[in-house]
């Protein structure tokens, strides 16, 4: 028998970011020395990369990030009752700031921001090759500071994180605060992604440690290599209350790499993370890695099972940054419900393939999934 949906059922915490998309030449990408496929946190050489960007090219805005996009899908895909989703992040006192506020209303997400003035609210720009046919509207905006730059090919895309006012939450002046707290003890399913390790591991543990003692389910993303690789201390400090693990087969690589798994398998790597130490043993850890447009693995205890991804004609594929993003609001949207675990794959599977046929992270009206 599922219980009944409520609001602030689902928690979320990370990096609120204003995506920004603009369709850009392979000259470009060379240029920087990005990769596809990857994610780093911007440097200074990638300052004048902006520059650039605005000067050559037409962009467009989306509200963004990691987790604020997943709680956006999950609640998109429950629809009613609004504010199932609440969402915790750092954004600046400014234009970009009200406009995340704006677009969480619009998204019926109840988001609770910690808002400071020392930093900008940190922007994401979307890099798309090719010319149109993308979908990516033609428009041209102003120049912005503090950005994060997402290069796209579909479907391999490099990100590139100015993380600017995300990278200022506070533990102490936002999560603790009684009114705030309150927030997560009425969630049951809480989801963070790795991006998030690095700026508040205090936050997140917080949290994680909650969720373990209630006996909640606490759900995370490896969320890129380079999380796996420089931030895998904070991340092995967390593995402990993670209930379900998501990421793709690139970060599954790094990750195995990096924990001397000693095997390249997809398959093997997502039984021996699901086998790592766990705090609450009343839950099995369940490790769920997708592969674009094979299979989607998920291990369970004693097995691993498969499941086949939607079809879609690639001329169809209009941009694939935030696929992941809303892979795992699909399958939230599921635990939330309490569905069958299958159930949960099926509701990620259809919003990935709801996404990527659009520009940003941005959704129809309503879903028509059954």
């Amino acid at each position: 028998m599922m219980s009944a949906v409520r609001p602030n059922l689902l928690f979320g915490m990370g990096n609120p970011l204003l995506d920004i998309s603009a369709v850009v030449d392979k000259d470009f990408l060379d240029k920087y020395s990005l990769k596809p496929n990857d994610q780093i946190l911007a440097e200074d050489k990638h300052k004048a990369l902006f520059d650039e960007l605005v000067k050559k090219f037409k962009v467009e805005y989306h509200a963004g990030g990691a987790t604020q996009n997943s709680i956006k899908i999950a609640q998109w895909m429950i629809q009613e009752p609004h504010s199932v989703g609440t969402f915790f992040g750092c954004i600046g006192k400014d234009k970009f700031g009200e406009i995340l506020k704006q677009k969480a209303e619009e998204a019926h997400v109840d988001a609770h921001y910690y808002e400071q003035d020392e930093e900008p609210t940190g922007t994401c720009a979307a890099c798309i090759t090719g010319d149109n046919r993308w979908g990516i509207k033609e428009r041209v905006i102003k120049r912005v500071n503090s950005t994060c730059l997402i290069i796209l090919f579909p479907p391999p895309r490099s990100l590139v994180a100015n993380l600017a006012a995300a990278n200022c939450y506070k533990k102490d002046k936002h999560l603790d605060l009684d009114e705030n707290w309150e927030l997560v003890e009425k969630a049951k399913v809480y989801y963070i992604a790795g991006f998030f390790l690095t700026v508040s591991l205090e936050s997140i543990l917080k949290v994680a440690k909650h969720a373990s003692e209630k006996n909640k389910l606490f759900c995370m993303n490896l969320s890129a290599p380079f999380i796996c690789q420089f931030f895998k201390d904070n991340l092995m400090q967390v593995m402990p209350y993670i209930d379900v693990l998501f990421g793709n087969e690139t970060e599954a690589s790094a990750f195995a790499k990096e924990q001397d798994f000693e095997t390249k398998d997809i398959k093997e790597i997502a039984k021996k993370a699901q086998a790592l130490p766990k705090v609450n043993a009343k839950r099995q850890r369940i490790v769920v890695f997708t592969q674009g447009k094979d299979e989607t693995i998920m291990a369970l205890s004693d097995k691993i099972e498969t499941f086949p991804v939607l079809k879609i004609d690639p001329k169809d594929i209009v941009d694939t940054n935030g696929a992941g993003d809303a892979f795992v609001g699909g399958f939230l949207s599921g635990l939330v419900q309490e569905k069958p675990l299958e159930q949960c794959v099926r509701a990620a599977h259809y919003s990935a393939n709801v996404i990527i046929r659009r520009a940003g992270c941005t959704f129809p009206e309503k879903p028509d999934f059954k």
